[in-house]
């Protein structure tokens, strides 16, 4: 019988050895390449949230709160209202390391309302694909183009920077999509997004999709990656994207926005951290109080089961499990839940087994001894109680019961 263990104490090794693209105990070492970068969209895309408006001092709030946690760009819409005007002007005042970004459309009178915020940089966007200029434009391709150009001069007349967005770039003609790209990167533009505006594509598409445009434009344009979720890809794409050459996300803090969203801050930034291993300076600490920030700002709910913020993300359950966990968490656990600002969580009940039963014993204060544990066990799993108890697992508890053994 083989009982011999790994000689890498870090029990993630081999899975990152298969993440890096070797399984042969050398990593070929291509996640790590190059940093990438975060832009929040919550003050913008998760106000196209149905039922969610933030007031003036509750975007300065996030604004600020996310500018510490550590994103690189943040995104406010100047042109929804006045209301939204303000905040604008407020959070630019505000001298925040982030980039804050006046989200405009493709058009002048825009653009001179992000002129009088005072933004040094603007986000644009024009619709690229043909059901989109059609049904929402009621323009051809070549007036796109052409509308597209003019505002491109504008904005680089009045010296700002600006990322362009080729809205529903997944669903354009490819011929067409390159030579936008390709003239607004040549006019000097700073970043292209490339956004699947609609959901649609698989992790293979955005990859190829990714690949084409950076490959059509100049080198020193930057791509941002904008992906909707519609079908439970948009991370997936999104790190795709990456893959292809992308070096910014765009997130949400719990992924909220047009329908079904985009990506969600937390895991974006926890994977970038420690999968793709290309940033150090997240307070991931903080993403727990952001989820429960927008929570309390919009009246939406996160879900338990919502990873790295959920209230089940490190709650564990079965017996096997619970005695692996309380034993070493890493067994179950691939990042310290404090680390991200959240908390262990184990629950007894009918399926706490003979090691959970003990466990809660011990818990309790009652002996141990392996008769009563499968008592207990027995009991709680006939009876159909559902779960009994449940309760955080603080260090003084974890060292109260990590060598309990049923005797």
């Amino acid at each position: 019988m083989l009982t011999c263990y790994s000689m890498h104490d870090d029990p993630n090794y081999y899975a990152m050895l298969y993440n890096n693209g070797s399984g042969n105990g050398n990593s070929s070492n291509t996640i790590a390449t190059r940093r990438v970068s975060i832009l929040d969209s919550t003050l913008r895309e998760g106000e196209q949230h149905p039922g969610v408006s933030f007031t003036v001092k509750q975007r300065i709030q996030i604004a600020w709160m996310l500018d510490y946690f550590g994103v690189d760009q943040i995104e406010i819409s100047p042109v929804i209202s006045k209301d939204h005007e303000q905040a604008t002007k407020m959070i630019i005042k505000a001298g925040l390391k982030a980039d804050i970004l006046a989200h405009c459309r493709a058009i002048k009178q825009d653009i001179d309302v992000a002129l009088a915020c005072d933004a040094e940089w603007v986000a644009t966007y024009m619709s690229v694909s043909d059901v989109q200029l059609r049904s929402k434009l009621k323009i051809g391709r070549e007036e796109a183009f052409s509308r597209a150009m003019q505002v491109v001069d504008y904005i680089k007349a009045h010296g700002l920077k600006a990322r362009f967005t080729l809205e529903d770039a997944s669903r354009a003609e490819p011929e067409f999509l390159k030579s936008i790209a390709k003239a607004i990167s040549n006019a000097g533009i700073e970043r292209i997004s490339i956004p699947d505006t609609v959901g649609i594509m698989l992790p293979r598409g955005m990859y190829n999709l990714v690949s084409m445009v950076k490959d059509s434009i100049d080198s020193r344009t930057k791509i941002d990656v904008h992906c909707h979720n519609d079908l439970g890809l948009a991370l997936a794409n999104a790190l795709a994207g990456v893959d292809a050459g992308a070096d910014q996300i765009h997130v949400t803090i719990d992924g909220i926005g047009e329908r079904n969203g985009i990506p969600a801050l937390a895991e974006v930034a926890v994977i970038l951290t420690m999968l793709y291993k290309c940033r150090n300076d997240l307070r991931l600490d903080m993403l727990k109080d952001l989820s429960r920030l927008i929570e309390q700002y919009t009246g939406i709910k996160t879900p338990e089961s919502k990873p790295i913020v959920g209230d089940s993300a490190f709650k564990h359950k079965a017996g096997t499990h619970l005695a692996a966990v309380l034993r070493d968490p890493r067994a179950y656990e691939i990042i310290d839940p404090r680390s991200v600002g959240n908390r262990r969580r184990i629950v007894f009940g009918e399926l706490a087994g003979k090691n959970g039963a003990a466990f809660l014993l011990s818990i309790l204060g009652l002996d141990t001894d392996f008769s009563r544990a499968e008592r207990l066990a027995k009991g709680l799993k006939e009876l159909r109680l559902g779960d009994v108890l449940e309760m955080y697992l603080d260090e003084s508890m974890e060292e109260r019961i990590k060598n309990l053994s049923v005797t």
